[in-house]
């Protein structure tokens, strides 16, 4: 399991090192001092965000990465004498390496002298690779151009050529009534507070159901008699196991903490991560190991080190100890919690709501797993109420099992679905979840059985009621194999694959419900200047859930389905379609702001840009109303209910016609 994490974080920090470079916590400002007519001390003033430290050039090889500072790539004309010289350096023992590790903190100062053998030689470059860390670590590379005369540096954006400096300047678009663009963030504000409500209840019930675990359940009659046994007063136990709860919470919400550094980072990164293909695919075999698990095929533990260090800890007394009473609980547990665990963090990488939706739903998890120690150990006499823990216990965890493989499949889904292959197309999908859900009822009424779950051959009645309410989902998911359904299937909207990616549509404009669309702005754009239509602008993805919801449960309203189809010209860019390249001449460097490049080498690479540069938003779906000649017509709609999205749609007709 350790080796799991570990390969997950370091797909992550992969993505980190591609994506997170102009925001990286470290500020440079250079300077230049003249030695003799060949010698020059280029001087680099580095200033490092709190909690981060940047790693020497003198770091051991064997640990984190030592800096490199070397002439830029194509640089001639010079040579480098030597390391840099630094300043004041930390050394401090590394427990993960095993060596003392030497960085700076807050700032440093580098002069790296440089020897000039071509006397008409008037600017230079140098690059430095380094390593910045906090919870976490980014590589950091980046190139510093500095005049020996005194002159003005030329920008490196003047190595860009004359195509690719054409291309970004039609990326930025010139939109008309863009302060209507601010007039979202209120909206998108209360729309957020509702959709994390709606998390922090789901992993509420995920934490509900952890409790109801064989490794969580049995503890609660046992902590809760060890802090009320244990205490002088029983006012002390009461509090004690309070506190012992609001630790348990926290710890799960620490969990989250790292990744909203990544958002902070890079706006991008997490859609980037959700996108990704190979991730989508190590989700679906880690939700799949997590599912054997659970039928008992083996047992996913933690280093049992670390239960027996936090166990000793919690010896201490006092507050301090407590907490490490909880850590403990929480890597005990970790068998049962961590396969739920590890789903909530899947679907909130690869969901629109990024790192909140992540701290949300820990919270809600924790919350729902420490409330049963508060609660009993203030009415300590409800334990006696409290069933025995057995056959039931492992009915559940074989059940997780099966919920375990369904969502499994929906990360593989999105892999297919973002690389186009067409082999988990919606009736294969279907169709693999009804032989889950078969299989789940098979397991209820008796006729399977898994190592992890009851050994007794009589089965009960409620085993018998929740098996037929199983397979009752199995019909109702029946229909969906079929090319003509029998009735709209609203609960599978946004995790099976949209109803145009099927087996019997051979249309290759793929656009949802039949609609007409367009994948390219440029030609989407003209087409709506030719008819003297408005246009729905509509980011979206791939593997975005909340797009299909959108899609299935509110475009399919006859009223709105209607104005879409008649009054609007519609044109979906879909951000995560990064397997189909653009045509050479139309792949290019675009140039950012502050001057940095981004290379543009596929569809989704371009129309996540427009989206970021022009209406400084990352999340999908996004929709823009906007006239052929670029005017914004109100503010823009996301994840939202049919009355506010039709009524939305409405008042941007109005407008395009006065």
């Amino acid at each position: 399991m350790k080796r799991v994490f570990t390969l997950l974080l370091l797909i992550i920090g992969f993505s980190f090192a591609t994506h997170a470079q102009d925001d990286a916590p470290v500020d440079v400002e250079t300077s230049v001092k003249k030695i003799s007519d060949t010698e020059y001390d280029l001087i680099f003033n580095v200033y490092i965000d709190d909690d981060w430290h940047l790693y020497s050039q003198y770091n051991p090889k064997d640990a984190s990465l030592p800096m490199s500072i070397k002439p830029s790539e194509g640089e001639s004309g010079f040579t480098v004498e030597g390391k840099a010289q630094e300043s004041e350096t930390v050394t401090e023992f590394s427990e993960i390496w095993g060596v003392d590790e030497i960085f700076f903190v807050e700032e440093a100062t580098l002069v790296q002298r440089i020897v000039v053998t071509d006397p008409n030689l008037r600017q230079v470059s140098l690059n430095i690779e380094a390593q910045v860390c906090k919870e976490f670590c980014l590589p950091y590379d980046d190139d510093f151009t500095f005049s020996l005369d005194g002159g003005e540096v030329v920008s490196t954006v003047a190595t860009v050529d004359e195509n690719s400096k054409a291309l970004t300047n039609s990326l930025k678009l010139d939109l008309k009534n863009a302060d209507l663009l601010e007039a979202k963030m209120t909206a998108e504000q209360e729309e957020e507070k509702g959709s994390l409500l709606n998390i922090f209840l789901l992993g509420f019930l995920g934490g509900l159901i952890a409790f109801l675990t064989p490794c969580v359940f049995p503890l609660i009659p046992l902590t809760v008699s060890f802090f009320t046994k244990q205490s002088d007063k029983k006012s002390k136990g009461i509090t004690n196991s309070i506190i012992y709860g609001i630790f348990i919470a926290a710890i799960y919400v620490a969990l989250s903490l790292p990744f909203h550094f990544a958002d902070n980072l890079d706006p991008e990164i997490l859609n980037t991560i959700s996108t990704n293909v190979w991730l989508n695919i190590f989700f679906f075999i880690v939700l799949v190991f997590f599912a054997g698990s659970f039928f008992g095929f083996y047992t996913i533990t933690l280093p049992s080190s670390w239960s027996n260090k936090t166990d000793n800890a919690s010896g201490i007394g006092g507050i301090l100890g407590i907490f490490f009473m909880a850590v403990t609980l929480a890597i005990v547990s970790f068998s049962c919690t961590g396969p739920i665990l590890g789903s909530l963090l899947a679907g909130s990488l690869t969901s629109d709501g990024g790192p909140m939706q992540l701290t949300a739903g820990m919270g809600g998890f924790g919350v729902a797993l420490a409330l049963p120690f508060a609660f009993f150990a203030l009415f300590p006499n409800l334990l006696k109420a409290l069933p025995k823990s057995g056959f039931w216990l492992k009915a559940i965890t074989v059940m997780l099992g099966f919920i375990e493989l369904a969502l499994a499949f929906k990360f593989l889904s999105n892999a297919d679905l973002v690389g186009q292959w067409g082999v988990l197309k919606r009736e294969v999908f279907i169709g693999i979840w009804i032989l889950i859900t078969v299989l789940a009822a098979l397991f209820l009424f008796g006729v399977i059985k898994f190592p992890g779950g009851p050994t007794n051959k009589r089965v009960s009645g409620l085993r018998i009621i929740l098996g037929l309410a199983v397979l009752g989902f199995a019909v109702y998911l029946a229909p969906g194999v079929m090319q003509k359904q029998m009735w709209n299937q609203n609960l599978l909207s946004g995790f099976a694959p949209p109803q145009f990616y099927s087996v019997y549509e051979n249309d290759d404009k793929n656009c949802p419900l039949a609609l007409d669309c367009f994948k390219n702005f440029d030609e989407g754009m003209a087409y709506a200047k030719s008819v003297n239509k408005p246009v729905l602008l509509d980011f979206t993805g791939w593997a975005c859930v909340n797009c299909r919801k959108m899609e299935e449960n509110v475009w399919s309203d006859s009223k709105i389905h209607s104005t879409l189809k008649n009054d609007y010209v519609l044109i979906s860019l879909y951000v995560d379609d990064n397997e189909n390249p653009l045509p050479p001449e139309e792949q290019f460097e675009f140039v950012k702001p502050s001057g940095k490049i981004k290379k543009i080498r596929t569809y989704g690479e371009k129309w996540s840009t427009l989206q970021t540069v022009n209406f400084k938003n990352a999340s999908q779906p996004f929709y823009v109303l906007m006239s052929p000649e670029l005017e914004v017509l109100n503010a823009p709609q996301q994840y939202t209910d049919r009355l506010s999205y039709y009524s939305w749609l409405k008042d941007g007709l109005k407008k395009f016609k006065n």
